[in-house]
């Protein structure tokens, strides 16, 4: 019988049992299911994925599911269309989910089966360097010194959502440049410069900052104020200058300290003390004898107008040394007695610092050259100046700025193999911690042991403990649900303060952080019955009874529309413009960053601004100048897809806050999502969302994978992804298990050889 003839009988098979979901019950052969999908595939997509319209640019009418192999970066698509419900688009004819997760299931296992059988070839990764975070990271593990590192190196670039992509971590003179002032600089600072000029660095109150009442990190029963942490160069004198915009009441004093100690001085808005060298934390904030705040600000009136501007450092003054501090006690790891003991000493520390930095032990050869710098500096002064001079040659050597991993001679070129356990333990230690591995990793990758299965878990169980492992939230978490961009965001809402925004981006990284300390279902990331807030973002969400400015875990019950990611200020802030909600770009971020799912960008030309949004204040609501939009046949495909989301969190406004009107009339969260599902707002939408878990849990994958790879992925990923899925499905989706998934994976313990090397 002709494929034809197959296709002309499938469809009736199609038409009488895919009605009722059951068709691969019926069709138990690969052979019969590839019929039947074909048929399905002509019923209902053939008419727009054609050679001519060729909708989204793909071409399904020559495709035959029972050979997906060689087509299946096409198929891929196909998957991702199906798993989140995208297609058929809006006003087609869709069959019933049921069938349509069968064939997805199908789809897939024949993919997976396919890229075993067949591998696709591997591209070799672009050299990767460190970022900024990495480099400032690194900089911190390996010195002890924590340095601002956006003040040495030009800002990094991203692609496919993370600063951590090779191919984005481009080189320029600038950037050079700077990596040697950077070395000078910091090889200077670690171990005190006695010769250090005096300089004067100010630290100043955010703008929008709202100092009335107790800030967290500074002492209870104040008000307001600055925290300050500081690298003191050396023990000396150091003159403080305090500025605000505060007039004290006769009971009313400016409390200052010194690592927490109480400073007394004639004049607190211009002093000099005695400081040692090294990391110290200046506070500098308002209370009052007689009404303290911060202890319980329910019972607390006092009002002080403005507050503390900046903080100024002036220093050193009559220098006494270089003092002992922590970076100088992480180099000095032995101190020559006689001259005759300088360089072995010198050698040992060289020693200590390159294998650190360069993430391996250092060849003999290796440290020979690093000796010659050393040599260099001691000529032109003393013991500490040859290490400063080595120390500033480790900084910008490519082992150090590079993640190197050199290729075993025996392994052919364009051929897969498994990475050595110092490149492993560096793949791990940069994926968990943004930093460079510690001693016990390195000792454990110089055992050999690292690859092993058992070995590698064991290590990454205890990475994932360390409070270094915040960096997941920091870095991959922030990045992945756009938060860093809320920044440079300021509505247009009277509501709206530094402090409320400070508040809305700890919510959000102190939840993620639970889920992972917790070892949650990543699944609490969408439906959480707990958050965390403070006093300032308890009244912004209505939540009665919290008091002061220290976070704390709160349950939220199962009819408040706060619960998980949708419901948090963070999230809808970001997601909205400057004077107003937007639908379309909360509705986008749902689809892109939690399904996983690239939405349809403007045709070109076409005007995206909404009535109202570039002349007077619009009396319509948000939701009836969109459908006036929508009207527009052009504009009408995409909004139909991205705009029913969008819609159901209208009830947030634009900083978050629950509202019951827009433009006085009443909010309308209704709307119908691709596959027909309606929803009519947050609660609705996340159960949507949670019926296709899957979609969520491999958008989590597909981010975790190419943040610790630092590549974007090729369709020939998605079998390790749907693997790592499966395996973290059947352990209740633990935020571990993705992780762990990610770091046994094949991507992530193998490289391929490089043609040239």
């Amino acid at each position: 019988m002709s494929r034809a003839k197959l296709i002309i009988a499938a469809s009736v098979i199609v038409g009488v049992a895919g009605a009722a979901g059951v068709w691969l019950h019926i069709n138990r052969s690969p052979a019969a299911r590839a019929v039947a999908a074909n048929a399905l595939l002509h019923k209902y997509c053939s008419d727009c994925h054609n050679p001519i319209d060729l909708a989204g640019g793909m071409n399904l009418g020559d495709k035959d599911f029972a050979k997906v192999g060689p087509d299946a970066e096409t198929w891929e698509h196909v998957v991702r269309k199906l798993e989140t419900g995208m297609m058929p688009p809006p006003g087609r004819p869709r069959p019933p989910r049921k069938t349509l997760d069968a064939l997805t299931v199908d789809l897939e296992s024949r993919l997976d089966d396919a890229e075993r059988a067949h591998p696709a070839p591997r591209e070799r990764a672009a050299l990767r360097r460190l970022n900024r975070t990495e480099y400032a990271n690194a900089i911190r593990d390996l010195l002890h010194l924590d340095v601002d590192a956006a003040t040495l190196l030009p800002l990094d670039d991203s692609s496919e959502g993370f600063d951590t992509i090779s191919a984005a971590l481009g080189v320029s003179p600038s950037l050079i440049q700077g990596y040697v002032s950077a070395a000078m600089k910091l090889s200077r600072r670690a171990l005190g410069d006695p010769t250090a000029p005096r300089s004067q660095a100010t630290y100043s109150a955010p703008q929008l900052l709202v100092q009335d009442r107790h800030l967290e990190g500074l002492p209870l029963g104040t008000r307001g104020g600055l925290r300050v942490e500081h690298e003191f160069p050396l023990d000396a004198d150091y003159e403080i200058r305090i500025r605000g915009g505060f007039r004290l009441p006769k009971s009313a004093r400016l409390d200052i300290t010194l690592d927490g100690a109480p400073i007394t001085v004639e004049n607190p808005l211009r002093f000099r003390i005695p400081v040692s060298a090294g990391p110290h934390v200046l506070t500098a904030a308002i209370v009052d004898a007689w009404r303290p705040a911060g202890v319980d600000d329910v019972y607390a009136d006092f009002e002080t107008p403005g507050g503390v501007n900046s903080i100024m450092i002036d220093g050193p003054l009559d220098p006494a040394g270089v003092g002992d501090t922590p970076s100088r006690q992480r180099i000095l790891i032995c101190k020559p007695e006689t001259p005759a003991d300088e360089r072995p000493c010198a050698e040992r520390i060289l020693s200590k610092l390159a294998t650190r930095a360069f993430r391996r032990p250092v060849a003999a050869e290796e440290l020979g050259a690093l000796m010659t710098f050393y040599d260099s500096g001691r000529t032109a002064g003393d013991f500490e100046a040859g290490i400063e001079n080595a120390l500033s040659r480790v900084l910008v050597d490519p082992r150090f700025l590079y993640r190197l991993e050199p290729d075993p001679a025996d392994v052919e070129p364009g051929a897969l193999y498994e990475v050595g356990d110092y490149a492993l333990a560096s793949r791990l230690s940069f994926f968990l911690w943004s930093s460079i591995p510690d001693d016990e990793l390195l000792a454990v990758a110089a055992s050999g042991k690292l690859h092993e299965p058992e070995t590698l878990v064991a290590e990454a169980r205890r990475m994932l403990a360390d409070p270094k492992a915040d960096a997941l939230v920091e870095n991959f978490a922030a990045q992945w649900l756009l938060l860093r961009e809320l920044q440079s965001v300021t509505p247009a809402a009277d509501a709206f303060d530094d402090n409320l925004r400070q508040a809305m981006m700890k919510e959000t990284k102190l939840f993620v952080r639970d889920v992972m300390r917790e070892d949650l279902s990543v699944l609490r990331l969408l439906d959480a019955d707990f958050t965390f807030v403070d006093e300032r973002l308890g009244e912004h969400y209505g939540i009665p009874g919290v008091h002061g400015s220290y976070f704390r875990k709160v349950q939220i019950p199962a009819e408040n529309p706060r619960r998980g990611l949708l419901g948090q200020a963070s999230i809808l802030t970001l997601t909205s413009v400057t004077s107003r909600t937007s639908p379309v770009i909360r509705g986008r971020w749902v689809l892109e960053t939690l399904l996983g799912s690239p939405a349809p960008n403007p045709p070109p030309n076409v005007n995206t601004t909404l009535a109202g949004d570039d002349g007077p204040a619009a009396t319509a609501s948000v939701r009836e100048r969109l459908e006036a939009h929508r009207k527009n046949p052009t504009c009408a495909a995409c909004h139909s897809i991205i705009d029913p989301m969008g819609f159901s969190l209208e009830n947030f406004d634009l900083i978050g806050a629950w509202r019951d009107t827009d433009g006085g009339k009443p909010i309308d969260a209704h709307g119908t999502l691709t596959d027909g599902t309606v929803v009519d707002g947050p609660a609705s939408l996340r159960a949507a969302l949670l019926s296709r878990s899957d979609a969520f849990v491999t958008t989590i994958t597909e981010k975790l994978l190419t943040y610790a790879l630092g590549r974007r992925l090729e369709y020939y990923d998605m079998p390790t992804v749907r693997a790592i899925v499966k395996t973290a499905r059947a352990q209740d989706d633990r935020f571990s298990a993705y992780v762990l998934g990610v770091v046994q994976s094949e991507p992530f313990r193998s490289k391929v050889k490089g043609a040239n090397d």
